[in-house]
C-alpha cells in the first residue's frame, strides 16, 4: 500500500528510535528536561524568535497563540481556507471566545495589506475590535504553495501599523524555505510568533514547536498547561524531533517526487493537475465524470492511499516514506483506478 494521504503518516527512523530510546530526561513541566530545552533552543533559532515551546500538536500550537496574542470576544482576521479556521473543530471560538473575520487570500492563500486594513476593527464602545492576524505558510488548502517572504512582510506590516500581532501557522514553513531557497527564519522575520511541526515532512513521530519573544513563549506555557499539554519526561518524544531538524534540506527530495507524480498524472486523461511547488499535489477529477471518493475508492482497491479535499479534488502527499519508484508505481496505478 502506498500511502499519500499526508506527510503525518511518516515513520519514525532507526535512529530517531533510538534517539528516544536513549533520550537524557526530566520533568518538562519544571522545565528539568534536558532534551527538551535543548530542542527549543535549536528551533528558536532556526525560526530566528527569542525562545519556543515544545507542544503535542500543530493545532494546540496555533491556538495557544491566539490565545495569548488576544482578549476574550476580539476578533481575528484569517484567511478563509486556512487551517486554524477550516480544520481545527473551531478552536478559536471553543478556547478562546474569539470571533473570525474572513479574508480571501485568492489563489495562494496570503491576504494583501489592504484587505487586512479593510478588515481591522476598531474597539469601540459596541465593538471588541480586531485582536490578531494569522497567516499560513505553505498554504495547506492551495495546494501547499509557498508563499514569498515579501508577501508576508507586506501582511504583517499592515497588521503592526494597526497594532495587532501576527501569527503564522508554519506547519510546513520548512516546505516553504526549502522551495524558495531562503532560511525559515527569513520568512519568519516580521511575524510575532510562528508554528512548526516536527511530524510531517521532517519526520518526527509527535510534536510541534511554537516560537516567539520571551514573553509570549513564557504566558505560552502556561496556556498549554491549561490546554492539557504540560507533558514530564518527554525527552524521548523531543529526541526524535532534534533529529527532525537536521532533515529540512531533504524536503527538496519530496518536493522533486511531488514534480514527478504531477507530471505522470497529469498525462492520464480526464485528471486535471496543480503543478506542485513543494510536497503536496492536487488532481482534479471532474473532466472524468467522477468524484474525489470515487477516484481514491478505486485507487485503495489497487493499493494507493489519497485524501479528498473536495468534491472533485483529491490530495496526494509525497514524503520521506515514499521514493521515485513508488510515485511512477502510484501514478500507474491510479491510471489503472480510473
Amino acid at each position: 500500500m502506498l500511502d499519500l494521504r499526508s506527510d503525518t503518516v511518516t515513520k519514525p527512523s532507526e535512529a530517531m528510535r533510538d534517539a528516544a530510546t536513549d533520550a537524557d530526561v526530566g520533568d518538562d513541566v519544571y522545565g528539568e528536561d534536558p532534551t527538551v530545552n535543548e530542542l527549543e533552543s535549536v528551533a528558536a533559532e532556526l525560526m530566528g524568535m527569542e525562545a519556543a515551546l515544545y507542544v503535542p500538536t500543530g493545532t494546540m500550537g496555533n491556538q495557544i497563540a491566539a490565545r495569548v496574542h488576544t482578549e476574550r470576544g476580539q476578533e481575528v482576521l484569517v484567511e478563509r481556507e486556512s487551517h486554524i479556521y477550516k480544520w481545527e473543530l473551531g478552536g478559536l471560538a471553543q478556547h478562546s471566545a474569539l470571533q473570525v473575520r474572513t479574508l480571501d487570500g485568492g489563489d495562494r492563500g496570503i491576504p494583501t495589506p489592504e484587505q487586512v486594513r479593510d478588515g481591522y476593527v476598531e474597539e469601540d464602545a459596541h465593538r471588541p475590535g480586531t485582536g490578531l492576524l494569522t497567516l499560513e505558510n505553505t498554504h495547506n488548502s492551495k495546494g501547499g504553495v509557498a508563499i514569498a517572504p515579501e508577501k508576508i512582510d507586506a501582511a504583517a506590516e499592515a497588521a503592526h501599523d494597526l497594532g495587532l500581532p501576527v501569527h503564522l501557522d508554519g506547519a510546513r514553513v520548512c516546505n516553504a524555505a526549502v522551495a524558495l531557497d531562503v532560511s525559515p527564519s527569513r520568512i519568519t522575520e516580521n511575524v510575532d510568533s510562528v508554528m512548526f511541526c516536527l511530524s510531517k515532512g521532517l519526520g518526527a513521530p509527535v510534536g510541534s514547536v511554537l516560537a516567539g519573544d520571551e514573553e509570549f513563549v513564557a504566558r505560552a506555557r502556561r496556556v498549554r498547561k491549561l490546554l492539557g499539554g504540560g507533558m514530564r519526561q518527554v525527552g524521548v518524544l523531543a529526541g526524535p524531533g532534534l533529529l527532525a531538524l537536521d532533515n529540512v534540506s531533504r524536503l527538496e527530495a519530496d518536493h522533486e517526487n511531488a514534480r514527478v507524480l504531477a507530471e505522470l498524472l497529469a498525462d492520464v486523461d480526464g485528471l486535471s493537475v496543480q503543478s506542485p511547488e513543494t510536497n503536496i499535489v492536487l488532481v482534479n477529477t471532474e473532466d472524468a465524470g467522477l468524484n474525489a471518493g470515487e477516484l481514491l475508492d478505486a485507487c485503495e482497491e489497487r493499493g494507493v492511499l489519497g485524501s479528498e479535499f473536495g468534491t472533485h479534488v483529491v490530495r496526494f502527499c509525497t514524503h520521506w516514506d515514499v521514493d521515485r519508484g513508488d510515485v511512477e508505481t502510484a501514478a500507474e496505478r491510479v491510471r489503472d483506478a480510473l
